[in-house]
């Protein structure tokens, strides 16, 4: 496996993301009427895949307010380990309400993105790194931090820098720049 640094992959989505962005402004001058084929939708993104489930309106409220919207929504490709409501609702009360105020976006960001990892990482990858390193993976995130995969029966359970385990209830939510596992807790680094 060829060890690749995460920020630079991270840093490049974002960027792609920008121009992407950019170029959106300049695309959509082009008259639709120019077109006489019938567009295919293409499937939603990470962010729109979020917005679509009724349980991650926590997660994407704090994607908003880390400004993660883009890099979220950009080519990619990403995997996002996704806390539902519920997984978010098991910290100590107040502590959403703490992070998505505006002076504490670096922090929130910095756990947004110990929810990330760069490439599109399915479940089987993920149970193949745990059989082939005895039981369990560590995983780097796009923030630099690593987490700790291990399979409990037939469940993927993160372990991450602080103790905290959580299982992936549901995986391989498939989207247009990379894929989802759905979470039912929220991973703190250290």
């Amino acid at each position: 496996m060829t060890k690749t640094p995460l920020f630079s992959k991270f840093n490049a989505a974002a960027l792609a993301a920008i121009a992407a962005t950019t170029g959106l402004a300049l695309t959509s001058a082009t008259p639709s009427a120019a077109h006489h084929h019938s567009a295919k939708k293409s499937a939603p993104n990470i962010v729109e895949t979020a917005q679509s489930t009724g349980v991650h309106t926590t997660l994407v409220a704090a994607v908003k307010a880390a400004d993660l919207l883009d890099t979220l929504a950009g080519p990619g490709p990403l995997t996002v380990f996704a806390p539902t409501d519920t997984g978010f609702a098991k910290l100590p009360a107040g502590t959403v309400a703490t992070l998505i105020k505006p002076e504490n976006k670096g922090t929130l960001t910095a756990i947004l993105t110990y929810h990330a990892v760069a490439g599109n990482v399915t479940a089987s990858d993920l149970i193949s790194l745990i059989n082939k390193h005895g039981g369990e993976a560590t995983i780097t995130t796009v923030s630099g931090g690593k987490l700790i995969a291990r399979l409990a029966g037939d469940t993927v359970i993160i372990t991450d820098a602080a103790g905290r385990s959580s299982a992936v209830t549901t995986a391989d939510v498939q989207t247009s720049n990379g894929v989802i596992h759905v979470t039912d807790g929220v991973f703190l680094p250290a």
